[in-house]
């Protein structure tokens, strides 16, 4: 109860105890002033929320670091009396989606929408909504409120950064024997025809022999006799290192607009979390998006607390998959990244490729991919300096180790351009395989 409700209670009390005990005319009238007062204040706050409808419209439900996400709000009087005033409240988990707001002076029958614009910084899945709705009259006796807890989930992926020039380039990545595996993508390899099947693309149909049977018939292909690329990434809670690190609030107004990209739609000048395992989920990424922009099948190894395995495949769906399980790992494993290594690579064959990523500075994982390496399962190792993120382990023997594996190596401090650190050439000769 507000203090000036409370005032007005006592009042309306002494009010008429004056009035029946005097019987005078004005006392009568000051508690008939007062109770008249209370009601209508009542009744207008009791239809302030009333009568009123709210529209979310959400363009896209994900969304990337370094990307904005965009929401629609529409609130829309359907009586016909005024609102003064209504408060709108948002309880999202998206940093800095400053939904909610105050709609003044809406009038019976109309609407107002607005726009929400915000630069998401963090990945994760994040909730939108829920969202209560609040007003009063105009004495400020009475506030009422409605509650709307409908929800949805935004998941926004972790940020990737373009690889023009990474090394070693695509064609250094020999393939191996034919593979007699049936693709739902398309190759360079037909391996037969059938008849066409619902779903099949007209890019498939192979004209000739429906011509000549007067049924459609459709190509089938087999996979590219190139080297899968397996990520494998270090998860284990042992080996991350962070600093401390809070989002700052994005630029406001003009002064933000230099930062833009073309188009608008990313940030410029994005600063990745001082730590391991975001500077490892952004190159997994990044490094998922280069090969399979290049028609490579890329899967994904890791423990997050759970085995987790993401199989070989090509094309835009893989590169959703990819970002999708990147968005919500987190550094919980129980399982150091040597063992790791030694229990799902023994999985893979000749054609492999094995794309590592850990801040571990013990050369355990390193002995793990010479042992890989001897069963013609080649490497790509990407260090993260421990030593720039807080850890007191220098990476000295784990560099060595790989050197002496013949494991090109591309560390990465923080701070680095992970774009110019990956563009740079291997630490060793790189031998073409």
């Amino acid at each position: 109860m507000s203090p000036r409700l409370l005032f007005l209670l006592t009042a309306l009390v002494f009010a008429w105890l004056f009035a029946f005990n005097s019987g005078r005319e004005l006392a009568y009238n000051l508690a008939y002033l007062l109770t008249g007062i209370l009601i209508l204040s009542y009744g207008w706050a009791w239809n302030s929320t009333r009568f009123v409808q709210i529209n979310r419209y959400t363009r896209a439900r994900r969304s990337q670091v370094g990307q904005f996400f965009e929401e629609t709000f529409e609130i829309h009087n359907r009586g016909r009396l005024p609102k003064l005033w209504l408060e709108l409240r948002d309880y999202s988990t998206v940093p800095f989606h400053e939904v909610s707001r105050v709609v003044n002076n809406l009038q019976g029958a109309s609407s107002q929408r607005w726009q929400v614009r915000t630069l998401c910084q963090q990945r994760g899945y994040f909730r939108l909504g829920a969202m209560s709705l609040h007003s009063g009259d105009p004495l400020g006796l009475f506030s009422v409120g409605q509650n709307l807890a409908l929800t949805s989930d935004l998941i926004v992926y972790p940020a990737t950064v373009e690889l023009k020039t990474f090394q070693p380039p695509i064609a250094d990545l020999a393939g191996g024997d034919a593979l007699s595996r049936r693709s739902q993508t398309l190759t360079t390899n037909v391996s037969g025809i059938r008849e066409y099947a619902p779903g099949d693309s007209f890019n498939r149909i192979h004209w000739l022999s429906t011509a000549r049977t007067g049924r459609l018939m459709t190509k089938e292909f087999e996979l590219d006799p190139s080297a899968d690329i397996w990520i494998f990434l270090d998860f284990f809670r042992g080996a991350e290192q962070a600093l401390t690190w809070q989002p700052t609030r994005p630029d406001a107004g003009v002064f933000s607009l230099s930062r833009l990209r073309s188009g608008g739609k990313r940030y410029d000048m994005l600063e990745l979390p001082p730590s391991t395992t975001e500077y490892a989920v952004t190159i997994a990424a990044s490094a998922a998006r280069y090969f399979l922009l290049r028609n490579r099948a890329v899967g994904m190894m890791w423990n997050d607390g759970e085995r987790q395995v993401l199989q070989t495949d090509r094309g835009q769906r893989q590169i959703r998959k990819i970002l999708e399980a990147l968005a919500v790992s987190n550094a919980q494993g129980e399982m150091p990244f040597d063992q790791l290594l030694l229990t799902d690579g023994i999985r893979l064959n000749r054609n492999d490729i094995v794309f590592a990523i850990s801040a571990d500075p013990r050369p355990d994982w390193a002995r793990a991919l010479r042992e890989l390496r001897r069963r013609g399962v080649n490497s790509i190792a990407v260090v993260l300096d421990g030593t720039t993120f807080g850890s007191r382990h220098p990476t000295t023997p784990l560099m060595h180790e790989l050197e002496v594996s013949a494991v090109p190596t591309y560390p990465v401090k923080r701070g680095d351009s992970i774009e110019n650190a990956l563009s740079r050439t291997a630490g060793w000769e790189f031998r073409r395989w």
